[in-house]
């Protein structure tokens, strides 16, 4: 009997080590986590601020224009706002001596697609500048509507697939959402966090949207 309980006692230290081993050899090759926009707040936060924000149909795109959201502006030395944004949310990301990337890598949260260059990601407002104007930033000041366009505080800017924000164009969540379904929630509660902060409406078929999304969260 003494020599089973030797036995099973070795068994279990072998067991254990092994285990030890594994989990060592699985922290040493886990991927560095990416890099990624400010964290917007949690599902219930959002859900919360979306019960607060005013309902009424989307106003009129007349009178738009981008130039009217100065964007790209410098944040410092001569890195711009979207090489800001280049530099966060890339991956071994390397500048020249006028801050713009000449290498990297970029994993789109929209698609779940990467890239390689930086002519292939645009850096998406989360909500469109025209989706702002129709939603209040008309009659908004153009130093407020600037800040809204270079916004590094708020969830607001992401570098995506380039064609990806082109087919996105400047439509609401009830009319386009990421096809990465896993990325839905977490682009719901930061449209929702934006539009609360800087007090914008939202219609009736884009609220209903985004809380179907977030109820599912």
């Amino acid at each position: 009997m003494p020599g089973i309980y030797a036995r099973q006692g070795r068994r279990i230290s072998v067991l254990v080590a092994t285990s030890a081993l594994a989990v060592t050899g699985l922290l040493a090759t886990a991927p560095t986590a990416q890099a990624a926009p400010p964290t917007p707040v949690s599902a219930a936060t959002a859900r919360t601020y979306l019960g607060q924000l005013t309902v009424r149909a989307e106003g009129s795109s007349s009178g738009y224009s981008r130039d009217l959201f100065p964007h790209w502006s410098t944040q410092s030395g001569a890195c711009n706002t979207r090489e800001v944004v280049l530099k966060r949310d890339g991956k071994n990301v390397v500048q020249d001596s006028s801050c713009a990337a000449t290498s990297g890598s970029w994993y789109s949260e929209y698609d779940g697609a990467t890239w390689s260059a930086a002519a292939d990601v645009d850096i998406d407002h989360i909500v469109p500048l025209a989706e702002a104007w129709r939603s209040g930033a008309n009659s908004w000041t153009t130093s407020r509507r600037g800040s809204f366009a270079n916004d590094l505080t708020r969830p607001q800017l992401i570098a995506v697939t380039d064609n990806v924000n082109q087919s996105k164009g400047d439509q609401d969540p009830a009319e386009w959402m990421p096809s990465r379904t896993a990325y839905r929630c977490t682009y719901a509660r930061m449209w929702v966090q934006v539009k609360q902060y800087y007090a914008m409406s939202v219609d009736s078929a884009e609220k209903s949207a985004l809380q179907s999304v977030l109820n599912g969260c």
